[in-house]
């Protein structure tokens, strides 16, 4: 990871010092393990707080929607994905662009790595060799990191990225012959009202922080439909129906465009598992369509065409 680091510092200096970006879009070291945060590099002093480890899971491509400067942007596999996405719905031009690519070993499930510690305060925290060694008052213990990677992460096929204009490290192997879709086949398997009872239970602790939209980066809209008020679409409660009714209509939203980054579970307070949504969507999309978003570059959504030949079962 350290080498990582040293090459986004590296190609971030170069650029900024040959005037060919005004920010590079990164992350800096957070001040607790387990916590890096979204960094904006704008000159040469800020360049030397720019980091990179397995905790690094925020999806970037949410930093450029309508940006008009010119960005250099360190993107995993799901960011240059959605990367493609805001290309592809006209949110910031390709020549504004300069990628940096990073090959993407997994990110750490932060939750994960926390319950595994009993209790215990960590203070520090250091990716070697595939382990992760975590040290705190009056304890050090030293982890597997495949086992603590993020779900979306341990069932994802593009590790590397799909568009850059520059490659930080060697592509890492794609996983092959993975199923991504166990728990949403379990979840078409039960009955009507086995699935009411499920997603009830999934939603029921949400405070409607909107932490989910926030880290999304597909929720670039000027006015989220939760704050529209002429006409009101939905309450700002935590009434069930109003909180039902913001989940499957967000849900509705990244149809199409969801690139499983993963980002929403990673920022909600109480670890709600959203992709249960998304997921759905995500599988039949594939299987209607044959489509995975944010792949290609110049195939769009396919919610967004028409072809005389897509499928349309639900017409009597």
């Amino acid at each position: 990871m350290r080498a990582y680091t040293e090459r986004i510092q590296e190609a971030a200096r170069r650029l900024l010092t040959d005037n060919l970006v005004d920010v590079v879009i990164g992350f800096r070291k957070g001040t607790v393990p387990f916590m890096n945060e979204p960094f904006l590099a704008k000159n040469l002093d800020h360049v030397r707080q720019l980091y990179w480890d397995g905790n690094c899971g925020i999806n970037l491509a949410n930093y450029l929607a309508k940006r008009t400067d010119r960005v250099a942007i360190v993107a995993k596999g799901c960011d240059s994905r959605n990367i493609i996405v805001h290309l592809l719905e006209y949110q910031i031009k390709r020549e504004q662009l300069y990628i940096l690519g990073a090959p993407c070993h997994g990110m750490i499930d932060r939750r994960r790595m926390l319950a595994s510690l009993d209790g215990k305060d960590p203070t520090h925290a250091e990716e070697k060799d595939g382990a992760i060694t975590v040290a705190g008052q009056d304890f050090q213990v030293t982890l597997d990191r495949q086992e603590y990677l993020q779900e979306n992460c341990s069932i994802c096929i593009h590790r590397n990225p799909v568009i850059f204009d520059e490659l930080l490290a060697e592509p890492v192997p794609e996983q092959q012959d993975v199923d991504r879709y166990p728990d949403v086949r379990q979840v078409e398997a039960m009955s009507p009202e086995q699935r009411w009872e499920y997603f009830e239970n999934l939603i029921s602790t949400c405070i409607r922080c909107y932490a989910c939209r926030n880290a999304c980066p597909l929720c670039f809209c000027p006015t989220c439909f939760v704050d529209e008020s002429r006409p009101q679409w939905v309450g700002k409660s935590i009434d069930p129906t109003d909180t039902r009714t913001f989940h499957f209509l967000r849900a509705y939203h990244v149809a199409g465009r969801c690139t499983d980054c993963g980002a929403c579970e990673r920022a909600c307070p109480v670890g709600i598992k959203m992709r249960q949504f998304t997921k759905k969507m995500e599988k039949d999309i594939k299987e209607l369509y044959g489509y995975e978003a944010g792949v290609l570059p110049d195939q769009r959504p396919p919610l967004d065409t028409y072809r005389p030949d897509d499928q349309a079962p639900f017409i009597k």
